[in-house]
């Protein structure tokens, strides 16, 4: 990433929904001028930075988060997996990092983390990853204070952990875990010394407000998230949001510039719901601020456009993958 930076721009962490709201509202043309704008003065304009995600263990999860396919509480034909081997992490890790990935997320379908035998199993995948000079990031479910310690010592850097939607919204589209308990995770794994990654998906039914208030909350943070994951919601046969219509392309340019100017420091990643854009809608996202997705054919369960379509994209937009300082 570069240094760019802007003397006389101060990060707010006070944004309030109403001027979040006349941002989000602003003709498109001076919505995107004001997002790249601001994106230029953090980051290089022409750098994309791609991850990729590993789902470590699949399925069987006992949340009930309306949008997942690896709910317990839903049929939705998926392979239930336990935990895979640390070798075919790291192996899955070294292919990723081979095709232009620099950083590696693990996910497994956990609703906490529980002490033992695969927590210390996960523990030598981010040592592993390290190793490889990779970025190491996770997605376990709710953490305590003294587990992204010790995920911290293993050298994670970054730990996702997304808010979904805004704190009106939440309840409706899951009852098994609170927004305050998804707050405290990334409270215990900002203490430990890792890096945030928390965003939110829209499509699940939710009002322009809910999608706001998700957003109020991101940059309310302080720091805010050092990396904001923006997920259009991939409708899974089986789950309860299975009829959903596919969400507006320009919504998710919007959310992008609009996080791009509440978050201007944050790595903003266009996620899920990729396979279903045209070309065009993601050079609009990237200008509108996006600078990260993520590579390779799944994300965690559910499809993604693969390296060969990633690399003919950033080819036709001139774009480049973004190298790991040091790695």
């Amino acid at each position: 990433m570069n240094t760019h930076t802007n003397q006389t721009h101060t990060l707010r962490h006070d944004w309030t929904e109403a001027e979040l709201q006349a941002i989000y509202d602003l003709p498109l043309t001076e919505l995107v001028f004001q997002a790249q704008t601001l994106h230029r003065q953090f980051h290089d304009p022409n750098k994309v930075q791609q991850c990729t995600l590993l789902s470590i263990k699949t399925g069987a999860c006992p949340e009930d988060c309306s949008y997942c396919p690896q709910s317990a509480h839903y049929n939705t034909d998926l392979d239930k997996e336990p935990l895979i081997d640390v070798e075919g992490a790291l192996e899955a890790a070294k292919a990723a990092k081979d095709s232009g990935s620099t950083r590696f997320c693990m996910g497994a379908a956990w609703r906490e983390v529980r002490d033992g035998e695969q927590f210390d199993q996960v523990l030598e995948m981010v040592r592993g990853v390290k190793a490889l000079g990779m970025e190491a990031c996770c997605t376990l479910g709710m953490v305590n204070e003294d587990q992204a310690k010790r995920l911290a010592e293993a050298g994670l850097d970054a730990y996702n952990h997304n808010l979904d939607t805004g704190p009106e919204y939440y309840e409706k589209i899951i009852s098994t875990r609170t927004y305050d308990d998804r707050l405290q995770t990334i409270q215990n794994v900002r203490k430990a010394g890792v890096t945030v990654c928390s965003g939110g998906i829209v499509g699940m039914g939710e009002t322009v407000k809910d999608r706001i208030a998700m957003l109020a909350v991101l940059a309310g943070h302080d720091p805010h998230p050092e990396s904001v994951p923006i997920n259009a919601l991939v409708a899974v046969e089986g789950t309860p949001l299975e009829k959903q219509e596919p969400i507006d392309p320009i919504v998710m340019v919007r959310m992008i510039a609009t996080a791009r100017i509440a978050m201007p420091t944050s790595m903003v990643r266009l996620s899920a719901g990729r396979t279903a854009m045209t070309d065009e809608t993601q050079a609009l996202c990237f200008l509108a601020g996006a600078n990260s997705i993520f590579a390779g054919e799944k994300l965690l369960t559910t499809a993604n456009p693969g390296e060969d379509r990633d690399k003919a994209l950033f080819d036709k937009l001139g774009l480049q993958p973004l190298e790991v300082a040091g790695a």
